[in-house]
């Protein structure tokens, strides 16, 4: 296969032979390099002034006079916006300018490389950041863990004498009576009839309702435990069931609002993020075209 070779006034001056020498490199990735880190540098210089900014506005003396954490959070998210586009765009410019290119379309090309590289570097130290914090966290709760464990050993050794003391077979037997259940609840020790009645709503819980025979069974456990006629157990145990059911529904309907802003947060979220990358992907291409040179033509002049 042979490709034509065009020449400055549009015709066909030769015929060169497939794996020809291609044009050259027009990227220099110096020059993104360059511009990517001057961005992340003039980037994190604005962020810093914003934050100090922002430090002072905060009065502890007087009352009244710290602005609002609605406040703090909407001047900090424009602060921050503008503070990366002006560092894109300080990039962008850098670039074109270090790469000499004369051409628009690869200055344009330049200042998105810059984005790109930009962004990657940002994401790199807000990682390592993170990881930092988290190291830091982890650090602590074992510290918290090696002091809990130091005083519970001590706790178990002040209690262990006392402990000492109480007869394990008289333990065991009272545990032993108090989970057995069933039979008549008059005939029942008060720790049989509580160890029934949580199993029943303990079960009632777990299943999210229960069925007419444990409501009955409870009624009679409350009735022969508090001393009260069946009626009013019957009774005690309905509202138990109302305040249950509406605990529940609440719970669940909180579950469901809860749910809902996290999911409309997140897309919020995704959307400013998208938003904030396409106007940093414009800063760096306006500083881009600012920073690429322009070709000067020479006229010819006539010596005199």
């Amino acid at each position: 296969m042979q490709t034509h070779v065009a020449t400055a006034q549009g015709m066909t001056g030769g015929v060169a032979p497939e794996g020809a020498p291609a044009l050259p490199s027009r990227i220099s990735w110096g020059a993104v390099i360059a511009g990517g880190v001057v961005a992340v540098a003039v980037g994190a210089m604005l962020n810093i002034l914003g934050l100090a900014i922002g430090a002072t506005t905060i009065d502890p003396v007087v009352a009244g006079e710290t602005p609002s954490a609605s406040t703090f959070g909407i001047a900090g998210g424009i602060w921050l916006l503008v503070a990366n586009l002006i560092g894109l765009a300080v990039g962008g410019y850098v670039a074109a300018r270090l790469s000499g290119t004369a051409d628009d379309t690869d200055g344009v090309l330049h200042g998105l490389s810059v984005w790109a590289i930009g962004f990657l570097i940002s994401a790199v130290l807000l990682g390592n950041a993170a990881a930092g914090a988290v190291n830091g966290v982890s650090r602590m709760v074992g510290g918290a863990a090696q002091g809990l464990g130091q005083g519970a050993g001590e706790a178990i050794s002040a209690v262990a004498p006392a402990a000492r003391e109480i007869d394990p077979r008289a333990l065991a037997e009272r545990l032993q009576a108090g989970l057995q259940t069933g039979g008549d609840p008059a005939a029942m020790t008060t720790d049989q009839r509580r160890a029934e009645m949580a199993q029943i709503v303990g079960n009632r819980i777990s299943s999210g309702s229960a069925d007419q025979g444990a409501r009955d069974r409870l009624s009679q456990l409350v009735a022969a435990e508090y001393g009260i006629p069946a009626e009013e157990a019957r009774t005690r145990v309905d509202r138990l069931e109302a305040e249950a059911t509406r605990v529940a529904q609440e719970a669940e309907t909180r579950a469901r609002a809860a749910a809902d802003a996290a999911a409309n947060g997140a897309a919020v979220g995704a959307y400013w993020i998208f938003a904030a990358m396409l106007l940093g992907a414009v800063a760096a291409v306006l500083g881009a075209r600012t920073g690429t040179r322009t070709t000067v033509r020479a006229m010819d002049r006539r010596l005199a």
